[in-house]
């Protein structure tokens, strides 16, 4: 297989791997076609009025103030005399869509509208709007749209702080307006006692203004309930609770109600037990209706011997709980029906669940059986390319028919099923793969010799070594700790294998540093405790460096060639020290309410494109490249910090300039090349030299060592994972006014620049070692079959969310890597003359 074609069947596999979880683990569970149900006795309330307050937590709802007077005084009153009250916990992604469709349709977001960026749902849905007879609503145009097929909206709040001025009389306007449109109601009607009234949130608000995570600050909301239907204040001498709120906003004498989501609150009821009663087993039926026709759906499209059905639940088992529980209605044993109906309903989400993921197995055994055929392809094609084991292929007729008997009869068996066309890419996709793997037989008995004639101690000794170091990897994604767990032996790295001894001082600053890095990921996530002066310091400290880095190199032999070169650098120096300006007057003047200055903003853009074109223009010998690359970025990185992560890049692109000297020092140790003399290594005489070494056991550590760098720039200041690990205040210097897609692409931008300086120095790394880059990418795509089995479709929003960014990062990260490559090879190889000026002489 030639190159090209290896590259183009590589994406094609990466991107099958890529979708295969959507359909695996984030298909629809909502079902279509069951008969509607309803309560046969009349309902208490005719109307219900739902307000919901937008962003608002509960804390900050029912707490008082440093006078002991109540934050919102009517919504009070109501549940100190009026009504039920107590905290809805909500689930993540805590967003205006997820939390409006939990609260209007009573269900958990659709799991699928996770390709939608929550903001559309895949399939219609029912909810309380379109059940009831009419409908009103009033609110943000961003919000009420959402509910219409086709209509997508835009998540625009303010970003105001849990203890900001405007957040605190934001809520008293809440207050006051529940309280007139109440009363216009009540008067409308002629206060005839039929109404309901139920104020609540989609979500809440971290302290520094921002939403979409798991924090409690985020998940618990308010809810009060009062009207028709409703039961008053129950007073109460305790009551338990894990935390301590009842004390802080002094309700310890009245009963609070937590409630979930899709649970029906039976305590919030002022209604007579068999109305109770009647309520859930309707309910109960509902929930039973789709597990109904989940089941149909499953045992048609499934060969009658191949079907397993959910056995608590079978024909027989329906009727008797659905005959049982309007018996204990019949005899007025309220209670025990009530029980019945709640154990029914878990039966039958359940069942839901079982049929939902009937078929996951099956597939997830499919795909894993590619992974690790792709796998052991992979590996094979990089052996084959860079030793001198043997480089034959077994042609055999009887093997290719073979294989494609097996995918005949793999497709007929989902022909006569009437799978989704999907599950034919996921099940077919085995047979080309292995077959590409078998056909290298000669290659993997020759392998096999080959590693029969080595110690078996020393082979075990590599597999556990390498099999540990790609746990770490995967442990890091989980524990941002693991990576300082890394570094820590990276540090005693040089000690391990003796390049001490050569290299004492190179060796002593390596440790030095790995140490030094090995600290950013015990710090807080980014965002949580902004730190400009810091970031000012971190500017100055460049400064200096840079002047020194100067001096250095005006002393040295190779010299800058010309006055343009040493304005380059100037420039450079002189953006260095802008952003930090920048960066002070900015969150100066946002600290005194005085908004963006123009200013400040015109030469933040500025920066950010004039950075992008300095580091061309800089001389392409090795160290003054790098460090024009460092100072360009560090100009920008500046901009978007508001922390000690400013020092991040910093202290990373140090430990990647030691990087390279100890790889120096690596290859001359095991006698692999002449040390080559980085002080005049010029980029731009580099070459493809991949041809003159072939691959080394150390070559295996140099791959994982640039992997482990990678992982480290993404996870070294916070959790990619979650958008909520960054602060907007990152953009301010940017822009001031809410634009997802503009702070999405700079936030972007701030991940990607410790990549770049990463990918910049392998660069440098694998042309003066004499072996490319383009092999060790495929050293991710171990790591990735890892995140395929941790992915997870249950719990917590966050954790659903974060094993599929997981997964996507990783599969995407060997792709993105490619990209990387060939941008560091522009950045360090190419350069850009400036037109000079020609002198002319009178006589």
């Amino acid at each position: 297989m030639g190159i090209p074609v290896f590259i183009l069947a590589g994406l094609l596999v990466h991107c099958v791997f890529l979708v295969s979880i959507f359909e695996i683990y984030f298909s629809s569970p909502l079902v279509h076609g069951m008969t509607p149900q309803q309560t046969p006795l009349p309902p208490p309330a005719k109307r219900l009025v739902l307000f919901v307050a937008d962003g608002l937590r509960a804390d900050s709802l029912y707490e008082l103030n440093s006078n002991n007077t109540p934050q919102a005084p009517y919504l009070r009153g109501i549940l100190e005399n009026n009504g039920s009250w107590g905290i809805s916990h909500t689930r993540v992604p805590t967003e205006s869509r997820p939390g409006h469709v939990a609260l209007i349709a009573g269900f958990y977001e659709d799991v699928s509208a996770v390709a939608k960026g929550w903001k559309e749902n895949p399939v219609e849905f029912d909810s309380v709007f379109n059940e009831s007879k009419y409908t009103w609503s009033w609110g943000s145009p961003d919000i009420l749209p959402m509910f219409a097929k086709g209509n997508s909206h835009l998540e625009s709040d303010n970003i105001f702080s849990y203890f900001s001025r405007e957040y605190k009389e934001n809520i008293k306007k809440v207050d006051e307006g529940v309280k007139e449109i109440a009363s216009m109601i009540d008067n409308f009607y002629g206060n005839d006692g039929k109404t309901a009234f139920i104020l609540t949130s989609d979500h809440g608000m971290t302290d520094w203004g921002s939403h979409g995570a798991g924090h409690p600050s985020e998940t618990l909301t308010p809810l009060i309930v009062w009207g028709a239907g409703v039961n008053y204040p129950q007073k109460v001498t305790s009551q338990f609770f894990e935390d301590n709120f009842l004390k802080e906003w002094k309700l310890e004498n009245l009963k609070r109600l937590d409630v979930n989501q899709g649970t029906l609150p039976l305590e919030y009821l002022n209604n007579s037990a068999h109305f109770k009663a009647e309520s859930m087993f309707t309910n109960a039926v509902q929930i039973l209706e789709q597990f109904k026709v989940k089941m149909s759906h499953k045992k048609e499209t499934t060969l009658s011997f191949l079907f397993t059905p959910f056995k608590p639940l079978s024909d027989s088992e329906q009727i008797n709980f659905l005959k049982k529980a309007r018996l204990y209605i019949q005899q007025q044993k309220y209670d025990e029906a009530v029980s019945l109906c709640k154990t029914l309903i878990n039966l039958a989400l359940e069942g839901l669940s079982y049929y939902h993921t009937y078929d996951r197995l099956f597939l997830g055994l499919s795909i894993a059986v590619s992974f690790v055929g792709w796998t052991a392809y992979v590996i094979l094609v990089i052996i084959k390319t860079h030793t001198n084991l043997t480089k034959t292929i077994q042609e055999s007729t009887v093997l290719f028919y073979s294989f494609a008997f097996v995918g005949m009869i793999i497709a007929f068996f989902l022909l006569i099923q009437t799978c989704p066309w999907t599950y034919y890419v996921y099940c077919l996709l085995p047979v080309p793969v292995w077959y590409a793997v078998v056909r290298e037989l000669p290659l993997i008995q020759d392998l096999a010799a080959n590693l029969l004639s080595l110690r078996i101690g020393q082979s075990m000794g590599f597999l556990l070594v390498c099999a540990l170091g790609i746990e770490i990897l995967v442990f890091s994604f989980f524990y941002r700790s693991t990576l300082t767990i890394g570094l820590l032996v990276f540090a005693g790295w040089p000690v391990i294998t003796q390049l001490w001894v050569q290299a004492k001082t190179t060796a002593l600053i390596w440790t030095l540093l790995c140490v030094l890095l090995a600290i950013f990921p015990l710090m807080p996530v980014v965002g949580r405790e902004p730190n400009i002066p810091l970031v000012i310091a971190t500017g100055l400290l460049t400064l200096l460096i840079s002047c020194f880095s100067l001096t250095s190199l005006c002393n040295s032999k190779n010299k800058y060639r010309n006055n343009e070169d040493l304005k380059v650098h100037f420039y450079q120096m002189l953006s260095v020290a802008l952003s930090t300006y920048v960066v002070s007057s900015t969150h100066d003047s946002l600290k005194n309410k005085q908004g963006l200055p123009v200013l400040n903003q015109i030469i933040s853009w500025m920066t950010l494109v004039s950075s992008s074109v300095l580091p061309l223009l800089s001389p392409t010998f090795l160290f003054q490249r790098l460090f024009s690359i460092l100072l360009s970025l560090m100009s920008i990185y500046l901009l978007l910090s508001t922390g000690y992560e400013a020092l991040f890049p910093l202290v990373l692109s140090g430990l990647m300039f030691v990087w390279i000297s100890m790889e120096q020092e690596a290859l001359q140790h095991y006698g692999l090349s002449l040390k080559p003399k980085l002080a005049v290594f010029n980029f731009s005489y580099a070459t493809d030299i991949t041809q003159f070494r072939q691959l080394h056991l150390d070559d295996v550590r140099r791959a994982f060592f640039f992997v482990f760098f990678i992982v480290t720039a993404f996870f070294g200041t916070g959790n990619i994972a979650s958008v909520n690990s960054f602060d907007p205040a990152s953009v301010y210097c940017f822009l001031t006014v809410f634009s997802p897609f503009m702070m999405g692409g700079l936030l972007v931008l701030k991940v990607v620049i410790p990549f770049v300086l990463v990918s910049c120095a392998f660069e440098a790394v694998q042309v003066t070692t004499q072996l490319s880059s383009k092999r060790y990418s495929k050293c991710c795509f171990c790591i990735s079959k890892h995140f395929f089995f941790l992915v997870k479709d249950y719990g917590s929003w966050l954790d659903i969310g974060t094993s599929i960014s997981h997964y996507v990062l990783v599969m995407s990260l060997t792709i993105f890597m490619m990209l990387m490559n060939g941008l560091a090879q522009l950045l360090t190889t190419q350069r850009l003359e400036l037109p000079r000026r020609t002198k002319h002489h009178f006589t």
